[in-house]
């Protein structure tokens, strides 16, 4: 697992998603979700505020989850999120340009984040940490407690 890469996505999550609940038209211009002028409608930007705060929330959840299962954890939240967006806005924006670079950057995040969790190797105290595929130091992700080998069944 890359934590750096994951914490970096969390961060611009959060700072997106914060800025687009205070300034909904952010996301709803490119979306082809404004009017000519490039008023957003009330009720557009009363729609975008909630999607605006899960990609906040769910940012701040990637850049600050200790390490291990909680972070792991937060990059499915936020790769899921994104592949929904992905769907979601992919058939339903309007105009096929617009749906397609939506569905290319919503892609493209949740890449990141896929990135981030296949790393090899993660930076810990200044050099990388690497461990033999299959080797898990006992109490850490299995079941069972410290200090006994893996649960065998």
């Amino acid at each position: 697992m890359k934590v750096s890469l994951l914490r970096a996505v969390g961060v611009a999550t959060a700072a997106y998603g914060v800025a687009v609940a205070a300034a909904p038209g952010l996301l709803a211009r490119p979306s082809g979700l404004a009017d000519a002028a490039g008023r957003t409608a009330p009720a557009t930007r009363t729609s975008l505020r909630p999607l605006a705060w899960r990609d906040a929330v769910s940012g701040l959840a990637l850049a600050l989850a200790p390490e291990g299962p909680a972070l792991r954890t937060a990059a499915y939240v936020r790769i899921a999120a994104d592949l929904g967006d992905a769907v979601l806005l992919g058939a339903t924006l309007p105009g096929r340009g617009r749906r397609a670079v939506a569905v290319a950057v919503s892609v493209g995040w949740g890449a990141l984040s896929v990135a981030g969790l296949l790393a090899e190797g993660q930076r810990s105290g200044g050099r990388a940490v690497r461990r033999r595929a299959g080797s898990r130091r006992p109490g850490k992700g299995t079941m069972c407690p410290r200090g006994t080998g893996p649960l065998r069944v």
